[in-house]
């Protein structure tokens, strides 16, 4: 395919798009970056980043990334794997002492007891079942994948303990002991599995885990590590687990968008600060902080097979594996999530693995993910496209505004 061409009559139709989604209050404002083989063919923003202050949304307002950290995440992982510091088959036992002979709680009919010690009674009833031996240890391909049977919070017992476990790390942020990557990692490893690790999907604390993994491999603390091998190289220079004091005038504001009303946000939802002091918790899945412009040269350096200006980051094979995995078919099942069909998770990212089953305009193998203040990110290796957005909207995900904006550039 030829470089991709934003035309006038698109650049229309996206810009109307984006005013409506902020006059209708879908969000309280929205930056959009599209760039052909890395290079910006359009720029376009509507509404406010911080409403109080009245600052439009530009390349370098500052955004949460949530869960679009993962991606970064990965690639952080990949270059140990190809520096032969650590491999998809090692146990995350090997580097973190609460990941070795863990349990899973699994549910049991009435008067049965599956294989494995089963627990005293009141712990029985709490489980709803029994905790039994996991069938294999998480691997570091484990949590890549999320198939660690690791989880965010929830109802199910394991779903509690992490919760238990989060909410610590949020009382202690302000306290003289604050909850470390490594702790946090540490403490989730006693925490008994949702399922047996590769035996599906979930969605849940797996980068994070990884972030304190690395850390024991380099010895750095995890910013460091990302600092010296991806955020200096690609000259990522508000990108970082915090913002500092002189950049906080541009940081976005955190909205909630309900009924037509837009309200500020306050909260640190997965201990991440809201107020981006730095925070003790470098969080691999959802801790980062970064720029339209910052993250585009990390998705200039994916589409480009792992070099950016002549500087090779990755090798050009740890690219392709990275970006051209998907689930097993057991697992494929548990990733059924409403607007990704069509998709495959693999390395901490989204793949398009059936394009035809898709709701959303798009090529077989294209990879990307996004946040849950919504950012969103992908790259279409097929039209060497990159498809940015940055906004900050309480539990937005991949929203209805960031489908219309795909269909508008990918049609």
């Amino acid at each position: 395919m030829g470089k991709t061409v934003i035309t006038e009559q698109k650049k229309s139709l996206l810009q109307a798009c984006m005013d409506r989604a902020v006059a209708e209050k879908e969000c309280a404002g929205v930056g959009l970056m599209v760039l052909s083989e890395g290079e910006e063919v359009c720029f376009l923003a509507a509404g406010q980043a911080d409403l109080d202050k009245q600052t439009p949304m530009e390349r370098d307002t500052i955004g949460h990334l949530y869960s679009m950290s993962k991606p970064i995440t990965a690639a952080a992982a990949w270059l140990l794997i190809q520096d032969g510091l650590l491999e998809l088959y090692e146990p995350v036992g090997n580097y973190i002492e609460s990941f070795r002979n863990q349990m899973v709680c699994v549910s049991a009919a009435p008067g049965t007891v599956p294989a494995g010690q089963p627990m005293g009674r009141e712990q029985r009833v709490a489980c709803g079942g029994y905790l039994v031996p996991a069938q294999s240890p998480v691997l570091i391909r484990d949590l890549l994948n999320m198939t660690s049977g690791l989880t965010y919070g929830g109802d199910s017992l394991s779903e509690r303990e992490t919760s238990r476990v989060i909410q610590e790390a949020i009382d202690r942020l302000d306290t003289a002991q604050p909850m470390t990557t490594m702790e946090l990692a540490e403490r989730i490893g006693a925490c008994p599995l949702e399922f047996h690790p590769g035996s599906q999907m979930r969605y849940g604390l797996s980068a994070d885990i990884l972030g304190a993994v690395i850390e024991r491999v380099t010895g750095m603390r995890f910013g460091a590590f990302l600092a010296e091998r991806l955020f200096d190289p690609l000259e990522m220079k508000d990108t970082a687990f915090h913002v500092p004091e002189e950049k906080r005038d541009r940081l976005a504001g955190e909205y909630v968008c309900e009924n037509g009303t837009i309200t500020r946000y306050h909260g640190n939802n997965l201990a991440i600060r809201d107020d981006a002091a730095p925070n003790a918790f470098e969080s691999g899945g959802a801790g980062l902080f970064s720029t339209l412009s910052d993250y585009a040269h990390f998705a200039s350096m994916m589409m480009a097979l792992g070099t950016w200006k002549g500087k090779e980051i990755l090798r050009p094979e740890t690219v392709r594996f990275m970006t051209q995995g998907e689930l097993s078919p057991a697992q494929q099942i548990t990733f059924n999530w409403t607007g990704q069909e069509g998709y495959s998770y693999a390395n901490l990212m989204r793949t398009l693995r059936w394009p035809e089953q898709a709701g959303v305009i798009g090529h077989k193998g294209e990879y990307g993910w996004d946040g849950w203040l919504g950012p969103y990110f992908c790259n279409d290796p097929e039209s060497r496209t990159t498809f940015l957005m940055m906004l900050q909207r309480k539990d937005y995900g991949t929203g209805t505004l960031t489908r219309r904006l795909r269909n508008i550039v990918f049609s």
